[in-house]
């Protein structure tokens, strides 16, 4: 791709051309070389949206608390963009599309703009190209970009170093409750939605959560924050730095809606407004940038480094002989490991 090429690309995504940020995005996910050319030139311009992460268990009703959402923010003025990322066909590696089917309302909208993505394998319930599409949408000037994770339980904490604010959704009955204690959630929510409220058993569900919530101690939550992050390694800040601040000023809400009749969803749009609020007034926004933007660098150095250390130990198919001696116990993967990246650096 010639530098006149990409500087058009860039140029046509910063002005809002759906076409051609739908290609890169389409690039993107198939992990193309020449969109990484574009991406960088689009760097720049991203920053501005506020990056919205709606995360909880299959059957939560997510989707559908989504496009409520979206209607919301469009009765505001304020375009929305959305990466859903959908489970990977084990067959085909592509996304079922199933919550774009059921956001299909916005598809005319101008002020809206929807993506589904598959997860391809990768864990955390997201996509290993969500980053890249967000930082798209928000060059091309979306207000805000939510991003709904696959749904897969206990493994959902990913979406805290990528969200501004993360939303956990919850339904009584499925003891979810129990599941948000054990995946660490009560630690990555900034706010609980327990969603289908008509049903029995919600007004306990929001009141376990609260109680758990009010146990909490900010000093475990740094800690554990910090662990996930992989240690104190390379300056860097966790996705709960600052929680100690944040908890004096701020305590994730518990609200109550019932997404399919659109109920509650005012007060959720309130709060997710006064949670960006606080984080500006607190300093913290900056913080969870910087962290947001420490996880992409070092992604992306892993990738590159994976590439590089494949080319320089003789391709895939050198690779996947290792891999079978390894498995043969002909080798172990200690000393393999040490000489592929001795390889990378020599």
């Amino acid at each position: 791709m010639s530098s006149n090429n990409t500087a058009q690309l860039v140029q046509a995504v910063v002005a809002g051309d759906r076409r051609v940020a739908a290609r890169l995005m389409r690039d993107v996910d198939d992990g193309f070389e020449r969109a990484r050319a574009v991406l960088a030139q689009l760097y720049p311009h991203t920053g501005r949206a506020h990056i919205i992460g709606v995360t909880g268990n299959p059957g939560a009703g997510k989707s559908t608390l989504v496009d409520r959402v979206i209607r919301a923010y469009r009765a505001q003025g304020l375009t929305v963009a959305v990466v859903a990322v959908d489970p990977s066909s084990p067959f085909s590696g592509g996304a079922i599309l199933g919550d774009r089917i059921r956001m299909q309302a916005h598809t005319l909208d101008p002020g809206v703009f929807i993506r589904s993505v598959a997860t391809r394998g990768h864990l955390g319930g997201l996509s290993r190209s969500t980053d890249d599409i967000i930082n798209v949408f928000d060059a091309m000037g979306f207000d805000l970009v939510l991003v709904e994770t696959v749904g897969v339980g206990q493994d959902e904490v990913d979406i805290v170093r990528t969200a501004h604010t993360s939303v956990v959704v919850l339904v009584p009955g499925l003891g979810d409750e129990v599941q948000a204690l054990k995946a660490g959630i009560l630690e990555i929510a900034d706010l609980f939605v327990i969603n289908k409220a008509d049903r029995e058993g919600a007004g306990r569900t929001a009141s376990e959560i609260k109680m758990m919530l009010s146990l909490r101690d900010p000093a475990a939550v740094a800690r554990a924050a910090r662990r996930e992050a992989g240690g104190p390694h390379l300056h860097q800040v966790s996705p709960d730095e600052g929680r100690a601040e944040l908890e004096a000023a701020w305590a994730p809400p518990v609200l109550s809606v019932v997404a399919t009749r659109g109920e509650g969803i005012d007060e959720l749009v309130a709060q997710i407004a006064a949670h960006r609020q606080t984080l500006e007034q607190e300093g913290l926004l900056s913080r969870r940038m910087r962290f947001r933007a420490r996880e992409v660098f070092l992604r992306l150095a892993r990738e590159e480094l994976w590439r590089l250390g494949v080319e320089r130990f003789g391709g895939e198919q050198a690779v996947e002989q290792v891999v079978d001696e390894l498995a043969r116990r002909e080798r172990d993967p200690y000393t393999e490991a040490r000489r592929y990246v001795e390889r990378v650096l020599g």
